[in-house]
């Protein structure tokens, strides 16, 4: 059983959010926008029974027994002065709260992925995380193959060791983090992916792509096909979170599935006003400037931060592994 905590910062988050709270496939969601007396009658009366609130305390991380964190950023690698702002407000972050790694959803060089723009467009612009040591670990995007796939993949500050796609073990099997190639899933991709999965004993479940199963994306949106042959193996084996990019901008998307999607698409490339706010998929969304993510976890708990390139955080929540009968008696409330 697993139940999130979620909470939008009034100034930052999408106008179109709203306070709301279910439980879905064992998760209770909670997104906190103010609301006046009359809406939140009204959305307490639609919720019914099984609505769960907290008070905002409970979306406090235990950082004392933080076992890992790590970044996350997608869709980044244009070598323009956003990135490198964006990269400062990261390196600063990692001061403040030093991260293990960062992972990447693609498109980490534009436009098209060859190596001649490797240092203007990575090297140049993280150059204090990567004296720092901290390592990168990268999935490809659509324009990472245009013309860079094989240089890309045995690039060693991708770390991918010559590899579209493959499996990261951190912390003790405290996570795996599966990368995968959505720009060329076959079936020999498939197998791979279901018998890694299946033989994984991590506490918790990540995978990283770059096209996104769902979004809110005028552009990309949800990517049906995508989803009908990748969702049934994140389904089966216990994928708890998966990150994506290519729309360019951040969302959290409603859990779907006992799946908690992310797309964080605008560590460089930013599209404003790319986002359907009708989508009806949308929990929390932030288009007005480039971001990355930052995760916390332990065996019981994640806490992810969206934050945009200024070092404003615009969303933030807790998932938590939490046995059913607790859940059952705090949705009593």
């Amino acid at each position: 059983m697993i139940m999130l905590l979620a909470s939008n910062p009034k100034s930052l988050a999408s106008p179109h959010s709203s306070i709301f709270g279910w439980l879905i496939y064992g998760f209770a969601v909670r997104s906190g926008n103010r609301m006046n007396r009359r809406q939140a009658l009204f959305s307490l009366a639609a919720m019914g029974a099984t609505a769960l609130f907290k008070s905002a305390s409970l979306l406090n991380f235990n950082d004392s027994k933080a076992l890992l964190r790590f970044a996350v950023i997608g869709d980044w690698g244009t070598g323009d002065r956003t990135e490198g702002e964006l990269a400062k407000t990261m390196f600063e972050t990692h001061q403040r709260d030093p991260f293990e790694f960062i992972l990447t959803v693609g498109d980490n060089i534009y436009p098209d992925g060859k190596p001649e723009h490797f240092v203007k467009k990575f090297e140049k612009p993280f150059e204090a995380l990567l004296r720092a040591q901290v390592p990168f670990y990268a999935t490809l995007g659509n324009h990472d193959v245009e013309g860079g796939r094989q240089a890309q993949v045995a690039y060693p500050l991708f770390h991918m060791n010559g590899e579209s796609y493959y499996q990261l073990s951190k912390a003790n099997g405290l996570i795996e983090a599966f990368m995968i190639d959505s720009t060329a899933f076959n079936e020999r991709q498939r197998s791979w992916l279901e018998a890694a999965l299946k033989s994984s004993t991590a506490k918790w479940k990540v995978a990283c792509f770059h096209h996104p199963l769902y979004s809110s994306g005028k552009k990309h949106g949800s990517q049906d096909d995508l989803r009908k042959l990748l969702e049934p193996l994140l389904m089966n084996y216990g994928v708890k979170v998966v990150f994506s990019g290519h729309d360019h901008f951040y969302e959290r998307l409603k859990v779907k599935n006992d799946i908690q999607y992310f797309v964080t698409g605008a560590g460089g490339s930013l599209r404003r006003g790319g986002l359907n706010q009708h989508s009806g998929l949308t929990a929390a969304s932030y288009d007005q400037d480039n971001h990355f993510m930052v995760i916390e976890m332990n065996e019981t708990e994640i806490s992810f931060r969206a934050i945009n390139r200024i070092g404003d955080i615009v969303d933030k929540g807790l998932l938590q592994k939490t046995p059913a009968a607790v859940v059952g008696a705090m949705a009593g409330f």
